[in-house]
């Protein structure tokens, strides 16, 4: 009787085991009870005790309850249909949805016998529920990784508190009881927050508050296009950027100058975003915009910015001498700070000292000891250098090369043992030696520092799940840069399409286009000759070195980006 009575306190898969004699039934009611109390599922729990493993849990559950078994590292997740993905569901209930067939709807579960769970799916549907049983272990891994590529994680974690800031420069200015109150304003508070997580995870690079006489508008930058995303009420603009100046550590007072300052949201125990703020007084208003500084970028690697292989090797040759000067080179906003971070990030080693000279630092690696530059306080990018070369370093990265002093204290210690990394605003990468040489540096010292100069730009990627073939006329193919050999018919071109995954743009994400050239032996005597862009340029194609353009169009031949993007974003 007592068997019966502990066999009748078990239920589903627990019940299950007990009666196929694979577990006696007080260990099954004891692992029963352990999850209930950890509130986690009764997998799990057999799996953190180390009875069985995540395969014969779920062979067993499937010859038991009659389910298929399906191997989830076979299933091809870009078919994923994720109208029917809730991740606050899949999350609590340990269910993944994973294919539709007409009405029926094939739901990936570790226990076949979770009935509210699969209950739960049909009535969120309305289809008719199918499970399949899948090891525990994979499924717990598909289900983060859908919720980390959906955000949902990031609009789901914050409440009030999780706005945590951080400083870097300036002073909080002096408030009154009123303005204490105004900034507090709860439903601000929120607001501001909400526009903060979608844009983490829509992937915005930038996010605009901007004030007009008549209407207020909240615009992001997404893979390098503005667009509006709300239009809040006009009378919150001064509530809002006074909660933006509190948790930037701003003054609050001051309306009547531009003001850049500093904060960190905190998305969980181990993960959080920077932002830079930046606000300037407008016509209607103060302007703010917030630059979302994630780290995770420069953690991907050199291989997930864009090089071609050749090139990609010949900038890791570089930055392996031990002296020497690299630049990279490119307008604003076309990722040569996270170029320059992802080659530190490699070279961050317990052996080597690296210090950086930057306005501001935009990203925090720990072990880089990192200098923000303050003009008015006389800490510029040459008196920082020049207290570099005091402190023993190994590496040194300076912001940007503005003036004749900055670049000669750059080349000395690039002459003196020490590899230097810098940035240029010019258009290419032969113009920059010019362009060192019109500042005033002597064409000798250039031709025995500089080892390496990449140019860069960002172009947007078409979105892979609705990009379509081009057919494009072989004079314009002609026109754009390819030669009478790539008109071979051995590749296709893709133009952008448009679908949910990419909001209808038919581009998702953003690729680096790169002009990379190493300074080779001809190249420094044609410098001392003072040969002006064009012979670099011409001695560079003979060398092998791709400009941007040719670059461009390996993409497009690579299927990653339209020809359309690579014209506008390499114009020359």
């Amino acid at each position: 009787m007592a068997t019966h009575a502990a066999t009748r306190n078990l239920s589903g898969l627990a019940r299950a085991l007990a009666q196929h004699g694979l577990m006696p039934e007080s260990e099954a009611e004891s692992l029963q009870n352990q999850a209930q109390a950890a509130n986690i599922s009764f997998v799990e729990q057999v799996l953190t005790s180390k009875r069985f493993t995540p395969n014969q849990v779920a062979v067993f559950g499937s010859r038991a309850f009659g389910v298929p078994l399906l191997d989830l590292s076979s299933f091809d997740f870009d078919q994923f249909q994720k109208e029917f993905f809730d991740a606050k569901m899949s999350q609590s209930r340990r269910v993944l949805p994973l294919a539709k067939r007409g009405n029926r709807l094939f739901v990936a579960v570790s226990d076949p016998a979770n009935m509210q769970a699969l209950e739960e799916v049909r009535f969120k549907t309305n289809l008719v529920v199918e499970p399949v049983v899948v090891e525990d272990d994979k499924l717990g891994h598909a289900i983060h990784r859908l919720v980390e590529a959906s955000g949902a994680t990031l609009r789901d974690a914050a409440n009030l508190d999780d706005l945590e800031v951080d400083m870097q420069d300036g002073t909080p200015g002096a408030r009154t009881e009123e303005e204490d109150a105004e900034v507090e304003d709860a439903p601000v508070v929120k607001y501001i927050q909400k526009i903060l997580l979608d844009a983490i995870a829509g992937g915005a690079s930038d996010i605009h508050f901007e004030p007009y006489e008549r209407f207020y508008r909240i615009r992001y930058r997404i893979d390098g296009i503005l667009s509006e995303i709300a239009q809040p009420p006009l009378a919150i603009k001064d509530k809002v950027a006074s909660r933006i100046k509190v948790i930037s550590k701003l003054d609050i007072a001051e309306k009547r100058v531009p003001q850049d300052g500093r904060m960190k949201i905190m998305l969980s125990k181990t993960k959080s975003i920077d932002f830079r703020v930046s606000t300037l007084p407008t016509l209607y208003g103060e302007k703010i915009v917030m630059r979302i500084l994630d780290s995770s970028g420069v953690k991907l690697g050199i291989e997930a910015l864009g090089y071609e292989p050749d090139q990609q090797q010949i900038l890791l040759d570089a930055i392996a001498r031990p002296y020497g000067m690299i630049l990279v080179t490119g307008p604003t906003g076309s990722g040569k700070t996270v170029s320059l971070y992802t080659c530190i990030n490699i070279l961050n080693q317990p052996g080597i000292n690296i210090s950086t000279a930057e306005d501001p630092a935009e990203i925090q690696l720990p072990g880089v000891n990192q200098v923000n530059v303050n003009e008015k306080a006389g800490l510029t990018f040459a008196a920082a250098l020049r207290a570099f070369l005091r402190q023993d370093p190994d590496i040194v990265m300076v912001g940007e090369v503005r003036d004749l002093e900055t670049a000669d204290i750059a080349i000395k210690a690039a002459q003196t043992g020490h590899l230097v990394l810098s940035t240029l605003h010019t258009n290419d990468a032969p113009t920059t030696l010019t362009r060192l040489q019109n500042m005033g540096v002597a064409p000798f010292n250039i031709a025995s520092s500089v080892i390496l100069i990449t140019a860069q730009r960002l172009g947007r990627k078409l979105c892979v799940h609705c990009k379509r073939p081009e057919d494009i006329p072989p004079e314009a193919l002609l026109r754009a840069g390819f030669s009478e050999d790539d008109l071979d018919g051995s590749w296709q071109a893709y133009g952008p399409g448009g679908c949910d995954h990419c909001g209808g743009s038919g581009y998702k994400g953003r690729v680096g286009i790169y002009e990379v050239m190493p300074i080779s032996d001809d190249m420094r005597l044609l410098i001392m000759r003072n040969g002006n862009a064009l012979e670099i340029a011409d001695l560079a194609q003979k060398e092998g070195v791709r400009n941007l353009r040719q670059s461009g169009l390996l993409k497009v031949k690579a299927g990653l980006m339209s020809l359309e993007e690579v014209e506008a974003v390499t114009n020359e």
